[in-house]
């Protein structure tokens, strides 16, 4: 059986690459390694995204099968 999870990965104007969403709390911090993304819930996830959207950042939930 599998657990469906997120991580957010965030698409800026001017940045080399994209960036993931490694720690949430006051800030929220990011890389640019995926396997050290953070693997959240969706509507955690959602949530991470609509408070980074502005005119420069755009963000995009990607799914991922964690063995359980």
């Amino acid at each position: 059986m599998t657990n469906t999870k997120f991580i957010v990965k965030l698409n800026r104007v001017g940045a080399h690459g994209p960036q993931y969403v490694i720690e949430m709390g006051s800030s929220i911090k990011t890389t640019s390694e995926r396997r050290l993304a953070l693997a959240m819930g969706k509507y955690t996830a959602q949530d991470a995204i609509d408070s980074m959207l502005s005119a420069r950042c755009t963000g995009e939930l990607i799914p991922i099968k964690i063995p359980t």
